[in-house]
């Protein structure tokens, strides 16, 4: 018994100690556990929500001290006691999360190892049984240390503790064990390696036989009973495999910009989960690092779970000079515990991740294409200019609202007043280009002109100089030129605008000296020939053909 009692002693004590390290170094992730164990669904324990940070500390903390005082024999009955009651709290707890398919992880040794609601019961339950034998056996716990160097050991251990848990809440966990640690890629994160296990389900089908109620279990494929079928259900016999990397995606005004930005270099993300508990002074320091980021060329975006409503507000306050996207909740705490936090990615891969109140710690190097001149408040403007110049024609091209005559007036509403802002921007101070707004905002103005053919005449030779400055791409003063010269009835010069008149089949607009146009694509900086273009506009099946104006007119 004694020999036994010692090597429990040893052994709870160890595990506690790893056990309540390991969630003492990311308590903010246990905190969010507890919160699930708070929800109204599984204890009904609303009220301590707010406090679950608190929580967790002292928890933590007291599971790291209890594994130390155990080793060292120290409070004997108080550490014992103490012990008992924990597992015996926690053992309930995990068979209530278990039966009752609560919470599907106990959170128990945070983000380093995860186990299911029956494992971790079971795991409780062994527990329980070494802590009673050791608590039955009490007598042969002796100390290690004379009273002083265990009255020592015990408050540096305690100082310890709680410098760590201030560490990591003021900066980030020491050790990251997440999916979403510095070095991984969120887009290989979120594949399935072939041969990975399915998921296997099991099918009950409930039929009305004759007014006898029928029952069948199979894998899916239906059973061919002949009877009325009441009812299926299903239930998981095996679950499938789970890439790390879940319930992450980067959406806004209902497209899906996931694949834009994982693809991206140079990009920095502001991560602000919910702007309602939100640390707001962190956003401060945001605003100056970003604005440094985005001068040396950096993209830089927001990710919150938050309405459109709150995260406008938000970077209207702080004049924030980037936009928000939409991301699961439970995604974003997991990727960085700071609100806000600011993560670096390049093509996917987390290079840097910083808490707010070390964001002038963020690493940045000039890129190409670094705008020291940007202009942020008509980068903001133009912006917003860009989302309204879209937003009813990216409906009516999704088919959404059933009359598109009104979304037309909406949009032309819009587009008046969008030109009347460019417009008077042209004659004052010519043209936004890059080295104002930087990319992509330089390409607004060009946008709101193209949809206003009426004003091209009169500005098309400011889009020229623009072009020629490479201020925009000259691909895009190419297209202007183009649309211009179709609208005045002329041939164009890169082949770059097709017609159809009501129901004849669509054509390539006629093009001036055709014989060379695919040269002249190629100067402009078009990658496809005119054969290749006009394919893609109209399908592969589509023939190009050579027309005049002369055919055209016909």
């Amino acid at each position: 018994m004694k020999v036994l009692v010692g090597f429990f002693r040893i052994f709870i004590g160890i595990f506690f100690i790893i056990s309540g390290l390991i969630k003492l170094n990311d308590p903010v992730g246990f905190s969010f556990k507890l919160g699930d164990y708070f929800a109204p669904e599984v204890l009904n324990l609303e009220f301590l929500v707010p406090y679950a940070l608190g929580i967790a500390i002292i928890v933590v903390v007291y599971e790291v001290m209890l594994g130390i005082m155990l080793i060292l024999g120290y409070a004997k009955k108080f550490t014992l006691w103490s012990l008992l009651l924990m597992i015996v709290f926690f053992t309930f707890l995990t068979f209530y999360s278990a039966y009752f398919n609560k919470v599907t992880d106990c959170g128990c040794f945070g983000d380093a190892l995860k186990l299911t609601p029956w494992e971790s019961f079971w795991k409780d339950v062994m527990l329980t049984i070494m802590i009673i034998i050791v608590f039955s056996g009490q007598k042969y716990i002796k100390p290690f240390f004379k009273k002083f160097t265990q009255n020592m050991i015990v408050f540096v251990t305690f100082v310890l503790c709680l410098w760590l848990g201030y560490h990591v809440l003021m900066h980030l966990p020491v050790v990251d064990f997440r999916a979403y640690a510095i070095g991984k890629n969120i887009k290989e994160g979120m594949e399935t390696p072939p041969g990975a296990p399915r998921a296997v389900y099991e099918y009950n089908w409930k039929f009305n036989v004759n007014g006898e109620e029928k029952i069948v279990k199979n894998n899916g494929v239906d059973p061919g009973i002949d009877g009325e079928l009441v009812s299926v259900e299903t239930n998981v016999v095996q679950e499938g495999y789970e890439p790390p990397v879940h319930d992450f995606s980067i959406e806004r005004d209902g497209n899906d910009f996931t694949t834009d930005f994982l693809t991206a270099e140079n990009l920095i993300v502001v991560i602000a989960y919910n702007l309602e508990v939100a640390e707001n002074d962190g956003f401060i320091s945001v605003k100056e690092i970003t604005d440094k980021a985005l001068k040396l060329g950096y993209k830089v975006i927001g990710m919150s779970a938050s309405s459109t409503a709150e995260t406008e507000k938000l970077t209207e306050k702080y004049s924030l000079n980037f936009d928000f996207y939409f991301c699961d909740m439970t995604a974003l705490k997991t990727i960085v515990r700071s609100n806000p936090g600011i993560v670096e990615l390049q093509k996917g891969t987390i290079t840097q991740k910083l808490h707010f109140s070390d964001v002038a710690s963020l690493k940045l190097k000039e890129q190409k294409g670094a705008m020291p001149l940007i202009d942020f408040t008509l980068k903001k403007r133009l912006d917003s200019i860009g989302v309204l110049d879209q937003k009813y024609r990216l409906m009516m091209q999704r088919g959404q609202g059933a009359n598109n005559d009104s979304l037309w007036e909406m949009q032309h509403l819009i587009d008046a007043t969008n030109i009347k802002f460019i417009t008077d921007y042209f004659n004052t101070k010519g043209y936004p280009g890059k080295s104002i707004v930087g990319e992509p905002t330089n390409i607004v103005a060009w946008s709101v002109l193209q949809h206003n053919t009426d004003q091209i005449e009169t500005y098309l030779p400011i889009i020229k100089q623009a072009g020629a400055k490479e201020e925009i791409p000259f691909n895009l003063v190419a297209m202007m030129e183009d649309r211009y010269l179709m609208a005045e009835n002329k041939p164009q010069i890169y082949g770059t605008q097709g017609m159809k008149y009501q129901d004849d089949m669509p054509f390539i607009w006629p093009i001036q000296n055709p014989e060379n146009v695919n040269e002249r694509r190629v100067k402009a900086g078009f990658s496809q020939t005119i054969e290749e273009y006009a394919a893609f506009l109209y399908g592969a099946d589509f023939e190009y053909k050579v027309l005049t104006i002369d055919q055209v007119k016909q």
